[in-house]
């Protein structure tokens, strides 16, 4: 379908190939950052949380925190590698 689109639609075809492919890369990115950043704020809200319940075991809550922090931003990673994959690697 999308060959028969690009090849018989001209100009048209192709721009319509290139705004779905732009806005799919597009809604990925925003999509993916805004869940990663609001991910992101809630662990370390609950950590300071944390901290000012338990001073005595902040060093264990600020590890876990990063470590927490660290997987949350793979969503973020995760979300660029699809909209690169759409930009680039598809024809």
């Amino acid at each position: 379908m999308l060959e028969t689109l690009v090849t018989n639609g001209g100009y048209l075809g192709w721009g319509l190939y290139y705004l779905g492919k732009f806005l799919a890369a597009g809604l990925c990115m925003g999509i993916g950052a805004v869940g990663s950043a609001l991910g992101e704020g809630k662990i370390g809200a609950a950590a300071m949380e944390a901290m000012a319940r338990q001073p005595e075991l902040s060093g264990t809550i600020r590890t876990n925190m990063i470590l927490a922090d660290a997987i949350d931003e793979t969503t973020g990673i995760y979300s660029l590698l699809i909209a690169i994959i759409l930009l680039l690697v598809l024809p």
